[in-house]
């Protein structure tokens, strides 16, 4: 535990940040892993799970927690299995 009174409040910031970077990213895997069930089922609301997950991805990529490449690359991989 850090003596220093600026680092015990950087304690404090990182912890809350670090619970709300796990949540969108969680949220993030849960959006594409709807999706993903609902384009196996054949569902025919995939479409609009499909915007959450982008909506969802996009989100996460502008927080920093996943690399723009890696948000593109994965939007793109979807679209492409909604499309077969």
């Amino acid at each position: 535990m850090p003596n220093i009174e600026s680092q015990i409040k950087r304690v404090r910031t990182n912890e809350k940040a670090t619970l709300a970077n796990n949540a969108k990213t969680s949220a993030m895997r849960t959006a594409i892993k709807k999706f993903d069930a609902a384009v196996a089922a054949g569902s025919e609301d995939a479409e609009a799970l499909l915007r959450a997950a982008h909506k969802a991805i996009d989100g996460a990529a502008s927080k920093g927690l996943i690399h723009a490449n890696k948000a593109s690359r994965d939007k793109s991989r979807l679209a492409a299995k909604l499309n077969k």
